[in-house]
């Protein structure tokens, strides 16, 4: 893992009219770095990730993505969406199209690949998420997790510097869980840099670079898992955790 940063915010602010959602977050992740956002509902998680890539724009500060300041006016976001990977709560999977068909779509429409170079692109990529053998599949006959690995591997296919992860396993059933944080530890271990909201503590405990707690629109603390989780210095994360984590 080296210092320089994959992305930064500085100053980051977003607001919806008078509700300010962010209030001035400053955070580097470098690259290789698994960063894992807990935090309450309404605390300005989602809105923080969503701004990392401008499917929300933000209200004043900046956000360098790989030495590039994404929000100046002139930056092509299209170009730079495909070096940003994002996984959302719901899988956004297109129902009439394959497992396959889902993942190679942007490598075809996007970056002008042939169908069978695409494929094999797209083949590595299910692979890569244990997937190959439902590539042929459409959305409707996979569960939960095999969908969401799915939009994992659309995302990897287009080898993205940065990958964000709002919620991933929020709309899975317990079983299938497991599954995708197990492809995410994989990433990780392959050295990926991840940023990722998350409400599975268990997780964000074991396998984050850092993690940060949110509240309010603030970063209130952040550290090694060991800090945040084994001894906060903050009540509002004594607070959150214990209600979380069964006061471990």
């Amino acid at each position: 893992m080296s210092s320089m940063p994959i992305l930064e915010l500085v100053g980051l602010y977003k607001a919806y009219g008078s509700l300010e959602v962010l209030r001035g977050i400053d955070l580097r992740v470098s690259s290789g770095e698994m960063v894992c956002v807990i935090g309450p509902s309404g605390s300005g998680k989602s809105s923080m990730l969503r701004c990392c890539n401008r499917l929300e724009e933000a209200t004043g500060g900046q956000v360098v993505v790989d030495g590039i300041d994404i929000t100046r006016p002139e930056v092509d976001i299209n170009t730079v969406r495909q070096h940003i990977g994002m996984v959302f709560q719901q899988f956004n999977l297109y129902p009439h199209l394959t497992a396959l068909g889902n993942v190679t779509l942007a490598l075809r429409k996007v970056q002008g690949k042939s169908r069978a170079e695409a494929d094999i692109l797209g083949m590595s990529a299910l692979e890569r998420v244990g997937l190959a053998d439902k590539a042929h599949v459409h959305p409707a006959q996979l569960s939960g997790g095999q969908q969401q690995r799915v939009g994992i591997a659309r995302a990897v296919v287009l080898q993205p510097k940065l990958m964000l992860f709002d919620e991933p396993t929020s709309a899975l059933d317990p079983e299938t869980v497991g599954e995708v944080l197990k492809v995410m530890r994989q990433l990780r271990e392959a050295g990926m840099t991840m940023l990722v909201v998350t409400h599975e503590m268990g997780f964000a405990r074991a396998a984050a670079d850092r993690v940060i707690f949110m509240d309010a629109g603030v970063i209130v603390e952040q550290g090694t898992p060991s800090q945040v989780f084994g001894a906060p210095q903050h009540e509002r994360t004594k607070a959150f955790l214990a209600r979380y984590t069964g006061g471990e």
